[in-house]
Parts: C-alpha cells; structure tokens; sequence
C-alpha cells in the first residue's frame, strides 16, 4: 500500500509532466503535445466504446480527431492558449490520427480497436434479435434503412443488413427473381 508522500510525489510529478498548475500561457510545447496525445487516445476510446449510432457517418477516429482539433486550434486562435504550443499539439493530433488510421488499415485488431466492428443484423432474410439489442437498433430503425435505400420496408425483400463501423445501416436484398418467384424469407408455418 502507498504511503502518502509517495502519492504526493507522484501527484507532484503528473502535475510537473502535465503543467496542471500552469496558466495557458505558461504552456510550453512538450506539455501541450503530451496533453494532446492523452486527450486524444482517451477522447476515441471513449467514443468508441460509447453508441456507434451518434457518429453519423465517421468512425470514432475521426470524430475524436474533428472535436478535439477543432478545441485545440480554437483555443490557439482566440489566445485563451500559448499559440505555438498550440499549433504543435494540433500536428500531433494529426499526426495520430495518420498513424492511428495507417495501423489500422494494416491491422485488423488496431482497427476494430479504433473504428469498430460490423455487425450483421439481418442474415439470410432473419432478424438477428441478439445484434440488434446489442447495438440498440430498433426494427424501426431497419425499416427506415431499408427505405432509405429506396424500398419498401418489407423486411422479406432483405437478404442480410449490417450496422457499419461509421454507424450507417447498409441492405443487401433479394434478387428480383426470387422474389417474382413468391420466395420468403420465413420458414414455414409448422401448423
């Protein structure tokens, strides 16, 4: 168990690392980069493991890399930071979102880490109701995919559907000749 002046010390030296105690404009170039590198990694982590949904058509990568960005640079141009200093963290933010996304492309355990995962939600024309509790899609929220896709929202015309890792709903559906055919997507009733 820690004591308490080896808590304080290590207090005192996240402090020192991170200028805690530093005005703005105190600020010089390394704490704002390694603030920015924190701020970042744990801004994506967040949002990734938070609803995939609220994205829009961005992974978390991106998001995180636009809001956080945007507040870094704000800040640099309304002088409420050190402007250099500034300018540093953003390359920074940049710079990880590059490698971040360059790993990701390469990997892809990095990239479902960081973008997401795909989850099917429709698979040979049957609601996977597992998936869809778990990523908190409702069926009305299929149907206005499946309309969205310029179709009515019969749900026997889709083959397979998938929430995307940018928090979109992509469709698959039959071919018209099955369904001129009068196939279904149902198994039949047993009575």
């Amino acid at each position: 168990m820690m004591d308490k002046s080896m808590l304080e010390s290590i207090w005192a030296f996240v402090d020192w690392i991170l200028g805690l105690s530093l005005a703005a404009k105190d600020m010089d170039i390394g704490r704002m980069s390694l603030r920015a590198f924190i701020v970042f990694l744990l801004a994506v982590l967040m949002v990734r493991f938070g609803d995939e949904r609220f994205m829009g058509r961005s992974t978390a990568l991106d998001v995180m890399l636009g809001i956080v960005f945007g507040s870094v640079v704000s800040r640099g141009i309304s002088g409420t930071a050190p402007f250099f200093p500034t300018l540093a963290a953003s390359v920074v933010l940049v710079g990880m979102h590059w490698t971040i996304a360059s790993i990701a492309f390469r990997s892809r355990r990095w990239g479902r880490l960081f973008k997401g995962q795909t989850h099917q939600l429709v698979d040979d024309g049957e609601i996977d109701w597992h998936e869809m509790r778990k990523t908190h899609i409702s069926e009305n929220d299929l149907r206005e995919a499946i309309r969205q896709h310029g179709h009515p929202d019969d749900l026997d015309t889709v083959r397979s559907a998938y929430l995307e890792r940018n928090g979109s709903i992509s469709v698959i559906f039959y071919d018209k000749e099955r369904k001129q055919r009068g196939a279904t997507n149902r198994p039949p009733d047993p009575g």
